[in-house]
């Protein structure tokens, strides 16, 4: 029968649950168990346990711990300790109470119990103690120039493992109660990390037999162990640094240097070696010169010659946090002292921008889908946002101030705050958010002695967190971490781009003012190629007591930054001035910016990528209303562009104001399009097909302007029907931003017209139009090409449908019929167009295919094409249309399919050339591989051709040579920075399967 509880049990349970126990039954049986029960009847033992994070582990952990001690005089001192309540007992409970790892340590090792007693916060064992204390735990001399270990190999590492334990119990009991705290917790780290790897050297010389060539080691510390600012549980980064013993040369150095390799092996396993005594931390030598497949081990000259040679920046950014941890400290020393010249001149280097960049996506692109918004380290706001920033800041202005060389973050933070290159507040914030991220991170890693850093998601678990860190539970820590990380985030703009307002203009309480020399080292550092003119633009959009100028200071640190991530920096800033200075008085484009953060991380994002872009917003800045969302940036129904034009045109007399209409349209339409490009709305293809929809209009309201002009000088209506035929990329709906607009016109003389009378009328029309779209303008060309007419150039302008056949019955030739493959209607009579289409329907797609002969013929005209049309100085494999491989490879190979094969596949019937692929596929007349290669070269090659056009504003079928523009144009592609030579290395690669399948498919034996 079940018993109720006693109002005194009752009681005493309530009172445990208040004190932070959750398993209240099983408490109060092991307070009622001997010796617990005799501790002033638990009051003042309960009392303590209730300050731990965790009371339950925390009294599990004290029963363990008093029953391992057993009869030992230790045990007494505990118990005298807990019922005084003294600095022993709050150190004892404060470690049982959060880390069950060291709960099982005190019970294996219950004599260490000690060393919390003997612990003192104020005076700590320095690196040369710690360095003598874990040498003695494994039998070396520690006066020794080169320590060796005594004793049994298997005894020697788990003698380290309880020395490095016992130790790190100490610190960590001091850490728990509050009597140490960051950086000088971090910093005994890294000091007991030297240590130890100097014992590990010393176990390593005891396996090396005694006739072993002699050498000189050096353990470096790179990262947080360089830094001074370790975790309790982390990868130790190192560099092994070794030199034959003066007079043991054998000329090279080799077998000194395979002896210190074996050291170095040694070394390593002995600290991540999993015994009885479990393991300490792996060594990371992955840091070294080329990585985990370059030597582990080098002499001086070997890595001074790398990195003079070879070395990238973030391989100086890892240089920032050097420093002799264990070894032959001479050589250590001189290590660091060769390479630091290196490391803050590397701002100067070539790339240093884009490696940068690259440093910043490698730690975003570390960062777990699962846990991101978990992440202490890389995530948002994260540690890694604060030294990565500080870091930065170090490298650009490092080189010309000597107060910023410091491997610490917070020493070097406090150095920038100093220097005036970060604003006190800001510098203040940083330094209480790094501090409190750090210590919530040790705190995470004591739990389970684990190496993690991702915040719990677990309440029972951030509760005993927050209890950890003096706080009531788990909301109050989750706001506070939430709240240093928001702030981390908000500064990272401030700590680059604030302070270079300040260089040139006056605000208002800020406490960081740059001087003019190092605001154009950081301009010049994020990617700027003119600082000074940046600065100018800088000082233009800043300076005044305006609202325009109060809302362009708060934008421009963000807008900095996102010019800097873009292809053209400088372009971005340039144009940002031009539509600021159109625009700024416009009340609703300031808010626009200021209220929509996506639309003015859009605009930026367009203005740094190039030209093209960026001229057509000068010319319409009212058009940056498009950026506020996706659906502004969809093209536009080709019918509501046709409509609108002719709307527009009624209300205009003079050709030239009319054609303006049309022009303002198609500028309009072009930034639409060219912006959904860019920001990745639009593939290939359909950029194609905006483009040429584009194109349609405006010729349609030229051919309109056109044949107004001409009535108007005759004085009545025109004599003929008028239309023009779309030809190459334009009737294939293929168009790119710097594409001809090829065309054929045609007409069609009324019946009371004679031939000659509505001739002449039709070549007014048509000599109008490309009048009226020739006239100069700052905008994008836009060239009507009637070249492949019959006869060419000399051929008349305008021919009847009888005059079309005649031609291309008695003369025409297979490269004018395969050019009639990708005729379509564009404007004008539509009856017109058809009865044009019914003409050369039969001459395009022969019912019987090509002859032997023909097919030798089109394949004649290809190799004479590619051997006589590349220009003067052009390289052939980058070439986009002539090179191998490339747009006219493709395009002829599909159209020798059709005109092969559409007499009888009628879905070959198409101008577009992709979709000859896939029908192909389909009728069984190309493999399903092939047309895969075919259609990813012929798109990488067209979005190679846009995107050249949009960073330069011209157009060219070369892959660029300048690195800048190519960088450039591989960003705009979806290169990221620095990717360059793997935006070439993927085009040849394209390029080259593309042309094998050319040489497979168009070069094949048609019977």
């Amino acid at each position: 029968m079940y018993a109720r509880p006693s109002r005194r049990t009752q009681s005493r349970g309530a009172e445990l649950a208040r004190s932070g126990f959750t398993d209240t039954e099983a408490a109060m049986r092991e307070l009622d168990s001997p010796p617990l029960d005799t501790l002033d009847e638990q009051h003042e033992l309960v009392a303590a346990l209730a300050r731990v994070a965790d009371p339950d582990l925390a009294l599990n952990g004290l029963s363990r711990l008093l029953a391992s001690l057993g009869s030992r005089p230790e045990r007494d001192e505990l118990l005298r300790a807990l019922e005084a309540g003294d600095g022993l007992a709050a150190r004892v409970l404060a470690v049982l109470g959060f880390s069950s790892p060291f709960v099982d340590h005190l019970v294996r090792h219950p004599g260490d119990v000690r060393e919390l007693a003997q612990a003192v916060a104020d005076v700590r064992p320095d690196a040369e103690v710690l360095r003598r204390r874990l040498l003695e735990a494994v039998g070396a001399d520690p006066e020794a120039d080169a320590p060796v270990a005594v004793g049994d190999h298997r005894e020697l590492l788990d003698a380290l493992r309880v020395a490095y334990r016992r130790q790190l119990l100490e610190l960590a009991a001091l850490d728990l109660t509050g009597e140490l705290e960051m950086p000088a917790v971090g910093c005994e780290l890294a000091d007991l990390a030297g240590a130890t790897l100097e014992a590990a050297l010393a176990i390593a010389r005891a396996q090396l037999p005694d006739d072993a060539p002699r050498c000189r080691i050096a353990v470096i510390g790179m990262g947080k162990c360089g830094g001074c600012e370790l975790n309790y549980v982390s990868d130790v980064d190192v560099l092994f640094i070794a030199e034959p013993v003066d007079g043991n040369d054998d000329g090279d150095g080799e077998a000194a240097l395979r002896t210190a390799a074996q050291l170095a092996t040694w070394a390593m396993r002995a600290c991540s070696e999993r015994t009885p005594e479990g393991t300490i931390w792996p060594v990371d030598a992955a840091l070294r010169p080329e990585g985990k497949a370059g030597p582990l081990v080098r002499t001086m000259a070997s890595y001074l010659k790398y990195y003079e040679s070879w070395a990238k920046t973030w391989e100086f950014q890892a240089l920032l946090k050097v420093r002799p941890v264990a070894g032959d400290r001479a050589l250590g020393a001189a290590f660091v002292e060769a390479v630091e010249p290196m490391v803050w001149n590397a701002s100067c280097r070539d790339g240093f921008v884009t490696d940068v960049q690259a440093m910043r996506r490698r730690v975003e692109h570390h960062i777990g889908s699962r846990n991101a918004d978990r992440e202490l380290k890389l995530g948002p706001g994260g540690l890694r946002d604060i030294e990565f920033a500080v870091q930065l800041l170090q490298l650009v202005h490092g080189r010309a101030d000597e107060t910023l060389h410091s491997t610490s973050t917070l020493q070097a933070l406090a150095a920038l705050i100093d220097g005036g290159y970060v604003g006190r507040d800001d510098g203040a914030v940083l330094d209480q958010a790094y501090r409190f991220l750090r210590t919530l991170e040790h705190r995470i890693q004591l739990r389970q002695l684990r190496r993690t850093h991702v915040v719990p998601d677990d309440a029972a678990d951030l509760r005993i967190l927050g209890r950890a860190l003096g706080m009531r539970g788990a909301d109050e820590l989750t706001k506070r971490w939430r709240g240093e990380t928001r702030e981390v985030r908000r500064l990272h703009e401030k700590l680059f781009y604030r302070p270079l307002l300040s260089a040139v203009a006056s605000l208002p309480g800020e406490d960081v003012r740059l001087s003019p020399e190092a605001a154009l080292a950081r301009l010049e550092a994020l990617g700027y190629t003119d600082p000074s003119g940046a600065l100018r633009h800088i000082e233009a959009l800043t300076k005044g007591v305006s609202r325009r100028a109060s809302i362009q200071r708060t934008l421009l640190p963000v807008l900095l930054s996102w010019f800097a991530d873009g292809a053209q920096p400088d372009t971005g800033l340039s144009g940002f001035r031009h539509i600021s200075d159109a625009l700024g008085e416009t009340p609703w484009y300031l808010r626009l910016l200021r209220d929509d953060g996506a639309a003015a991380e859009r605009m930026a994002k367009v203005l740094a990528s190039g030209r093209y872009a960026t001229e057509l917003l000068k010319r319409a800045p009212e058009a940056v209303t498009m950026l506020s969302g996706d659906a502004e940036l969809a093209p536009r129904d080709p019918a509501q562009l046709t409509s609108e034009v002719v709307a527009g045109l009624a209300r205009h007399d003079d050709p030239v104001a009319a054609i303006g209409v049309v022009r303002a349209m198609r500028r309009r339409e072009l930034f639409r399009t060219a912006v959904a490009d860019l920001v990745g709305l639009l593939p290939v293809r359909q950029v194609g097909e905006s483009l040429t929809d584009i194109a349609d209009a405006t010729l349609a309201g030229a051919l309109a302007t056109a044949t107004r002009a001409v009535e108007a000088q005759l004085g009545g209506s025109l004599p003929t029907r008028m239309a023009v035929v779309s030809m190459g990329r334009l009737g294939g709906r293929e168009m790119g931003y710097a594409s001809d607009a090829d065309l054929l016109f045609v007409h069609a003389p009324l019946p009371s017209a004679s031939d000659e009378e509505a001739a002449s009328a039709a070549t007014a029309v048509a000599n109008e139009m490309r009048r009226l779209l020739a006239i100069p303008s700052p905008e994008p060309a836009f060239t009507v090409d009637a070249a492949l007419r019959p006869e060419g150039k000399a051929g008349p302008l305008v021919r009847t449908l009888s005059s079309y056949a005649a031609y291309y019955e008695r003369w025409g030739e297979i490269w004018e019929r395969q050019a009639l493959l990708r005729a379509a209607p564009c404007c004008g009579d539509p009856e017109l167009l058809r009865r044009f289409e019914a003409l050369i329907d039969p001459l395009r797609w022969p019912s019987a295919g090509l002859t032997d002969a023909q097919v030798r013929e089109v394949r004649r005209m290809k190799a004479r094409v590619e051997a006589e049309r590349l220009p003067r100085g052009a390289h052939r494999p980058t070439h986009l249309k002539l090179g191998p491989g490339g747009l006219s490879d493709v395009e002829w190979c599909a159209q020798l399919l059709q005109l092969q094969h559409a007499g009888r596949v009628e879905e070959l019937r198409t101008t577009a050339t992709l979709d000859v692929f896939d029908v192909a596929v389909d009728a069984g007349l190309m493999r399903d591989e092939d047309r895969r290669e075919l259609s990813q070269a012929w798109c990488m090659a067209s979005s190679i051709r846009n995107a050249t056009v949009l960073v330069t504003g011209r157009a060219s079928d070369a892959i660029p040579v300048d690195p800048q523009t190519l960088a450039a144009v591989a960003q705009v592609v979806g290169y990221g920075p620095g990717e360059s030579a793997t935006f070439l290395d993927d085009y040849r690669r394209s390029s080259r399967h593309a042309r094998a399948v050319i040489e497979r498919v168009f070069y094949a034996d048609p019977r």
